[in-house]
């Protein structure tokens, strides 16, 4: 067994790992070291954990390790780039039920956990601590679901609102800490399972109301949570490691979703409280499609606008992921830097449907990151583009988020891909985006829309210009 100065020692160095590699995520050109170092982390954290005093019974553990290790093998080889949100909210989910077990089971059995007083039930610091972790757990675990449902198309993108909506989740709150507080004062399990059953409602409350274009800031939001939760159990545990690991998650994920509220005009205590997006009319939007003209080309004739174009601006959304069209798109924008023409590429903070997800797919691409540029610094270019490109998105371009009131995107800053003197659309269909709403950029007369598959498209692109 290893000494108490070296085991803190080895969550010291863990801890470095794990903070390097947070840092090495922060940007796609250095997120595979990232990866390598938060793998190097982790293993040193469970390897030194093994060892402690505490650890008796190696069967189960290593049984759990095992079946584990094989279901995620398993489902990270086969588990497509497109699905990667949904896996993301599951992970997030599985966290949470993580810490809720933990705690239940530390209230059932605190001698097991060597936290135990001298009457053999819990001590007040405890039972603070399990009410942090487990709450925050199990919300994070049915508000995960519900996000994983969204985004696999399980249950419908479009915000669910009804009246007395907020006054229902306020007075669930109140209900649950109040539960949660006389837990702490009598130790009594009652108020403490009525508080998780609070819990797993409240979880579901907050995210139905959100809808399907502000999902990526809510899979960050449950990041944060999953980290807060671990953190939680890890005081109750005694086990710095977990405490350092968990608060590094939550803080990064709570900083991640300031960051991406303030670049959609959004308030970040509507997403901690379930009213982001939900207050606007969900069926509200755009005007409908039915007899509205529509100018269709070919690929021939977008290879016509690009070649002779000075400037283009290429805005990739969820569509181009699903096609898996990023190398297709790479080998056309190669093509038409070698004829002079000027392009890059415009990213929205929420385009996908996770954070970073265009830059993940464009880098698997190897694009060259000094073409790939986020929508604060490449907004003001479109007036001086020639052809703005957009590939399977729609939301993020949808220009009813800066002129209808009555739309669930509006406020939310968009690509102002209309200010350019030509707009390329390649959809497969006039459907409407993830947020259900038609785009009125699809019938003005200086639009073309390409209606294919965004490989297929731009592999007949390819030969197009070639």
């Amino acid at each position: 067994m290893l000494s108490i100065n070296v085991v803190a020692l080895a969550y010291l160095i863990a801890s470095v790992f794990i903070i390097l590699a947070l840092k090495g995520l922060s940007s796609p050109e250095s997120a595979r070291r990232g990866n390598l170092l938060g793998m190097v982390g982790m293993a040193l954290a469970i390897g030194v954990t093994l060892q402690l005093d505490e650890v008796r019974n190696y069967g189960w553990i290593f049984a759990a390790l095992a079946v584990g290790g094989v279901i995620g093998g398993v489902v990270a080889r086969r588990i497509s780039m497109t699905a990667m949100p949904q896996l993301i909210a599951f992970m997030h989910s599985l966290v949470g039920l993580a810490a809720v077990l933990i705690a239940i089971s530390a209230m059932l059995n605190p001698e097991g956990y060597g936290i135990a007083d001298a009457a053999g039930g819990l001590p007040v610091a405890n039972r603070i601590e399990l009410f942090l972790g487990s709450f925050i757990g199990m919300i994070t675990f049915s508000a995960s679901l519900i996000a994983f449902g969204k985004l696999q198309g399980m249950i419908s993108g479009r915000p669910l609102v009804f009246a007395g909506q907020h006054p229902l989740n306020l007075m669930l709150g109140a209900v649950m800490i109040g539960a949660g507080l006389f837990f702490c004062s009598s130790g009594a399990g009652a108020p403490f399972f009525l508080m998780l059953a609070i819990a797993l409602v409240l979880g579901v409350l907050l995210i139905v109301p959100i809808g399907g274009a502000d999902m990526p800031v809510i899979v960050s939001m449950l990041n944060s949570y999953s980290g807060w939760a671990a953190a939680g159990i890890g005081f109750t545990l005694n086990n710095t490691m977990l405490i350092i690991a968990g608060a590094l998650v939550g803080s990064s994920g709570a900083i991640l979703s300031y960051i991406m509220c303030k670049a959609m005009n959004r308030s970040l205590i509507h997403v901690l409280l379930g009213g982001f997006g939900g207050d606007a009319p969900a069926a509200a939007g755009a005007k409908s499609a039915v007899d509205r003209p529509v100018k269709a080309g070919s690929a021939e004739d977008a290879a016509f606008l690009l070649k002779n174009a000075r400037s283009v601006l290429v805005v990739p959304g969820y569509g181009l992921a699903v096609a898996r069209a990023q190398h297709a798109l790479k080998e056309m924008v190669d093509l038409l830097l070698k004829q002079g023409v000027k392009v890059r590429f415009a990213i929205h903070p929420v385009a996908g449907r996770m954070p970073g997800h265009m830059n993940v797919l464009l880098a698997e691409a190897d694009v060259p990151y000094d073409l790939v540029h986020e929508m604060d610094e490449i907004n003001s270019e479109f007036a001086d583009t020639d052809v703005a490109l957009v590939i399977g998105a729609n939301d993020v371009t949808n220009p009813a988020a800066k002129t209808d009131p009555t739309s669930p995107i509006y406020g939310m800053p968009v690509l102002d891909v209309d200010r350019a003197q030509h707009l390329l659309f390649i959809k497969r269909s006039l459907s409407p985006g993830y947020a259900g709403l038609d785009n009125d950029l699809f019938y003005r007369d200086n639009t073309m829309m390409i209606f294919s598959d965004a490989k297929k498209a731009c592999e007949l692109l390819v030969q197009a210009l070639d």
